[in-house]
């Protein structure tokens, strides 16, 4: 037994070992970092080189749930409510309707491809249906991509909450197929969503305020502050999943209000975690390896690849689209949402949970499952930061490197020792002096300790000790941090800089380039913000007729502090996808649809209008176009937002009065935009005429319809009163009636 009990230990930690290493394999050639610990699980089975055999579902899964419980309680520690309160309401949607239409696309299409009957193919679409929230944390907090605070927040948020409803969908749907189900299947469900995450989310308030006043009140020893924390977590976990509540978004709430909380020992609690979390990740993906049987994968390989086929660009993309509609999301970010769906442990772990309790299609569902979520990290996990290149959602980072240690007091006091090392080309490095509210007790200078006031000027690679709040350390990071890649890049933030509050109207007299009309009050601020979304990111840029008008630098509060321009317009690198349209642009479509419709209708009256005016009394004529005229108005009123202008009612009513000589004269120039008519010498000229405002709104809609949410490109130049006449006579059927109307007016 004892022999038996040291092999195990040997086994399992050379498995670590082999995991960690094999990690420096995965940043050199860009792999999924997970899928390396899975593919070592994988290797160590009894179809690899290992020669492991390990099949006990129960300790896997029992093994995975207290890995998934660590993972989550850090998840939660490490969101701020600055992100909460950005990403809120799309994310929970995101975790809850999200959840519950990937699970319906993937059910149906798993009753189609493996022949299971609807309750096992929803189950399965359950199991499949939330994102890893291991994998995407680390996607993107390791990876390296710098996205827009709302789009990664969102991200985030959705990944940590989202488990807990897929846990439930699936535990439900088991019992329901084991025991049965119901003539009220819906609302059996309904009953158990209510119950177990409305008891997981007051748990879990409950236990994150208890673990801080207990930390807070208790004096332990340090070292032992970070493992009670832990422990408490798990027991939470344990208590809630025992009294029927969801253990899984209760460790996540806690973490969310401890880490948003003063907490004594915050900081030595954050190192501790990010080691275990590494752990349990490392033992849950190696577990889930082992467990797995790659040699019966043949006869679900097909299906299964298919089902995360369909998964990947079909379900998720139409649930994330359906979710985001509502929240004006850009077509790139929904698009780079809809990709980042990274399926992992997770999914594995559910998909034991079938073969746990019985479920007669458990094996199959767990080798398909398998399947689905090697599919995803190889196809998703390797190309995120590509996509998120190709997709031009990539912001430069606000600051650079920061070479940083925080050292907690000890007590309540609200206070910590910061450790910098100066960065050569920071700005206290440059002469930037150091806040009043941030006290430097010490330097550390060529191996030598001096007093802050003894030391002179600071130095590049100097190490200084200062004494501050927490709440002021990321303004101190900026103050010591290096350049940010590309601050000084003429492509990205443009030739020149400005203050905020400069007029746009000095920077076109200063630059020779006219201002459109109401624009001139505007500062640079306030045109780019009017003409921007409200996540407003560094490198966000609008053309303003012959130039670029470039965000530099923002604040905290996402507010512009400089800006750039650019004299030389370079081409938009972000793809204007053809999919993921929103609310707004939705709307600008079904408006532009409908005053298309309402013209065609209004064109046909006219014409039957006239064939019955043509043997009217000049009397009676005048008063039939009146009336005509007013009812086409309350009409094209009652049908759209945009009413026609009395410019074009007038000109209605005096076609009408005409006749039909105006009938012929309407019906020529369908196929050219020019208004050709001989004079009275018989001399053919052509008269050019502007566009009606009921024109320009159907131009105005159609080109914000093609546009991405939360982005506007640049205002149009201003061009000459004759080209601008011409091109829009050529692309207006209509514009020929307004000439003959300007023409008789004129004879």
């Amino acid at each position: 037994m004892i022999e038996s009990m040291n092999l195990v230990i040997l086994i399992a930690s050379v498995l670590v070992v082999v995991a960690v290493f094999t990690s420096l394999i995965s940043f050199r050639v860009g792999a999924p970092l997970l899928l390396v610990f899975l593919f070592v699980g994988l290797a160590a089975g009894e179809d690899g080189i290992g020669g492991i055999q390990f099949d006990n579902a129960p300790l896997a899964y029992f093994i995975g749930s207290i890995a998934l419980a660590l993972i989550l309680f850090d998840s939660g520690f490490e969101t701020q409510v600055r992100a909460l309160r950005i990403a809120a309401a799309p994310a929970l949607t995101l975790a809850t309707a999200g959840v519950l239409m990937t699970t319906a696309v993937v059910g149906m299409a798993t009753h189609i491809l493996l022949g299971v009957p609807w309750l096992v193919g929803f189950l399965f679409g359950a199991i499949v249906s939330s994102t890893d929230a291991a994998a995407v944390f680390f996607l993107l907090r390791v990876g390296g991509i710098n996205l827009r605070d709302r789009t990664r927040s969102t991200l985030e948020v959705e990944s940590g909450s989202n488990d807990p409803m897929a846990v439930f969908l699936t535990i439900s749907l088991v019992e329901l197929i084991v025991q049965g189900s119901g003539d009220s299947l819906a609302i059996e469900l309904a009953e158990r969503f209510v119950f177990q995450i409305g008891l997981g989310s007051v748990l879990g308030l409950l236990g994150g305020v208890l673990i801080v006043q207990g930390i807070n009140r208790v004096k332990l020893e340090p070292g032992l502050v970070p493992i009670i924390v832990l422990a408490c977590a798990l027991t939470l976990f344990g208590a809630t999943s025992i009294l029927g509540g969801s253990g899984f978004l209760a460790v996540y709430v806690a973490g969310l209000y401890a880490g948003n909380s003063r907490m004594r020992m915050s900081a030595s609690v954050r190192r501790f975690q990010h080691v275990t979390t590494w752990l349990a990740q490392i033992a849950m993906f190696v577990t889930l390896g082992l467990l797995a049987t790659p040699s019966e994968f043949g006869s679900v390989l097909i299906p299964g690849f298919l089902l995360a086929l369909i998964l990947v660009f079909v379900a998720r993309p139409i649930a994330i689209w359906l979710c985001l509609l509502f929240f004006n999301f850009s077509r790139n970010d929904t698009a780079f949402i809809s990709w980042v769906g990274l399926r992992g442990a997770v999914s594995i772990l559910l998909a034991i949970v079938p073969m746990v309790e019985g479920v007669e299609q458990g094996q199959l569902l767990f080798n398909t499952a398998f399947i689905v979520v090697i599919t995803s990290l190889l196809l998703q996990g390797w190309t995120i930061k590509p996509i998120a290149r190709w997709l031009g959602i990539i912001v430069p980072p606000r600051r650079g490197p920061v070479d940083r240690i925080d050292l907690e007091l000890p007590g309540n006091a609200n206070q910590e020792v910061v450790v910098y090392r100066i960065h050569p080309d920071s700005s206290v490095a440059a002469g930037h002096r150091i806040p009043r509210w941030a006290r430097p007790s010490l330097i550390l200078r060529d191996g030598k300790s001096l007093r802050p006031h003894n030391a002179g000027r600071l130095q590049g690679e100097d190490q200084i000790y200062i004494f501050t709040s927490p709440q002021y350390v990321e303004l101190l990071d900026q103050l010591f941090a290096g350049p940010a890649e590309g601050a000084n890049d003429r492509d990205i933030f443009g030739d020149f800089s400005f203050p905020p509050d400069t007029l746009i109207l000095d920077v076109g007299r200063l630059y020779g380039f006219p201002v459109a009309p109401g624009d001139g009050d505007l500062t640079l601020a306030e045109l780019l913000e009017r003409e921007l979304s409200g996540d407003i990111e560094p490198a966000d840029r609008i053309v303003y007729g012959p130039v670029e008008l470039i965000v530099r630098r923002i604040d905290d509060a996402h507010g512009i502090r400089e800006v750039g321009m650019s004299v030389e317009l370079n081409p938009e690198k972000s793809r204007h996808l053809p999919l993921f349209h929103s609310r707004t642009e939705l709307l600008a479509l079904w408006r532009l649809s409908r005053r298309k419709r309402l013209r065609r209708k209004l064109r046909a009256r006219l014409t039957i209008r006239r064939k019955k005016m043509s043997g009217l009394e000049p009397a009676d004529l005048k008063a039939a176009a009146h009336a005509a005229a007013q009812t086409d108005a309350i009409e094209l009123a009652d049908a759209d937002p945009l009413p026609a202008t009395e410019a074009d009612l007038r000109a209605s009513a005096t076609i009408d009065a005409e006749g039909p000589a105006d009938s012929e004269v309407a019906e020529q120039p369908e196929s050219s935009g020019d208004d050709v008519t001989p004079d009275q010498n018989g001399v053919v000229k052509k008269q050019v005429v502007a566009k009606t405002d009921l024109d320009a709104d159907e131009e105005e809609g159609a080109k914000a319809a093609a546009k991405p949410a939360g982005v506007t490109n640049a205002k149009e130049q201003v061009v000459s009163e004759d080209t601008s006449a011409d091109s829009d006579a050529d692309s207006d059927p209509d514009s020929d009636l307004d000439s003959e109307t300007d023409r008789k007016k004129d004879s």
